[in-house]
């Protein structure tokens, strides 16, 4: 019997060349899948290729952060446990392994958690062993430490520790940290100090909203609303409007100026700005009902009802006007 091996060598070929094609397309319609927020469909798109290409880590992983997003913590568990086990030096596998972990100890009782905090912090420690340079491992590093209680691990010196090796990789996550450990740690003029520090540096919004939530805490909105003035001018961003009017009408401070940066917000309002338009309408109703004008504040919480009417604060606001 005579074979034809040039048309035998040419079937392989393609066969091979049409399953990297395949493999290659699935992979990237699940990560255009769950960079669109479509969930579900990059989960089933890995479930399926994964029928047929089981020892694809890519493949694995993507199915885990498809299930992670979706809060489906025991499925993406398994997925990045089987990582692990499968490449055991992958610090990245190891790190999302503990965050899955750490996330579901949040969703359950707090003494279910304690039996899966050990395995979080292990996962982390391993993750953190196993590349020096992973700055989210020592993030969470940092907030795990600070989050626990000292008698089940928890401790402000450790977390300090890996907010030492975050500056040494990036400043501007070291100052961050620090900044994060102080203000648990009860020392709110160092986080004040190191916050200031991450905006001299770094200056993104991110700094800044760090440096304004923590005046928040501190219950000094004159301080938050400077600091948002100050973002504002570097950064340009409509929404920075927003978040100054808002401090203004819940701290019942500078209501002239809390009333003109939520118009500004408003006319100047895109979908890219993030906080819908109804909630500058509620804030302007709390300005207005701080200034004794209940015919205004009315006017607007109703706008903000009518837009999205099953928001319960703005039921309960116009209820008590």
């Amino acid at each position: 019997m005579f074979y034809n091996y040039s048309s035998m060598y040419r079937f392989f070929w393609i066969l091979l060349l049409t399953s990297m094609c395949f493999s290659q397309t699935s992979k990237e319609k699940a990560e255009a899948f769950i960079a669109n927020k479509a969930y579900e469909k990059a989960q089933s798109e890995m479930l399926l290729f994964l029928k047929t290409n089981s020892g694809d880590n890519d493949a694995i992983e993507l199915l885990g952060d498809a299930y992670g997003y979706q809060k489906k913590w025991d499925d993406a568990i398994e997925q990045y446990k089987t990582l692990t086990q499968r490449q055991p030096s992958n610090a990245n596998y190891h790190y999302k392994f503990g965050g899955a972990l750490g996330m579901k100890a949040l969703s359950i009782s707090k003494l279910k958690a304690l039996g899966i905090i050990g395995d979080v912090k292990e996962a982390f420690l391993k993750a953190a062993e196993l590349d020096p340079n992973h700055i989210e491992t020592r993030w969470a590093l940092v907030e795990l430490y600070v989050s626990l209680p000292g008698i089940v691990g928890g401790s402000f010196s450790k977390a300090l520790s890996y907010a030492e090796q975050l500056e040494q990789l990036s400043k501007v996550d070291g100052y961050l940290a620090k900044g994060y450990v102080y203000e648990y740690d009860d020392e709110p003029e160092l986080a004040e100090k190191y916050y200031r520090l991450a905006i001299k540096v770094g200056g993104s919004v991110t700094c800044y909203e760090k440096l304004t939530n923590f005046y928040e805490g501190q219950k000094q909105p004159e301080k938050a609303i400077g600091n948002l003035e100050e973002a504002k001018d570097k950064h340009q961003r409509n929404a920075m409007h927003y978040q100054i009017g808002k401090v203004c009408a819940d701290y019942n401070i500078q209501l002239d100026k809390g009333e003109g940066m939520l118009k500004v917000y408003l006319s100047n309002h895109s979908a890219k700005d993030g906080v819908p338009k109804e909630w500058a309408y509620y804030r302007l109703a709390q300005i207005y009902k701080h200034k004794n004008n209940r015919a205004e504040a009315l006017i607007w919480i109703n706008k903000a009802i009518s837009g999205l009417p099953d928001i319960d604060v703005f039921q309960e606001f116009k209820e008590a006007i």
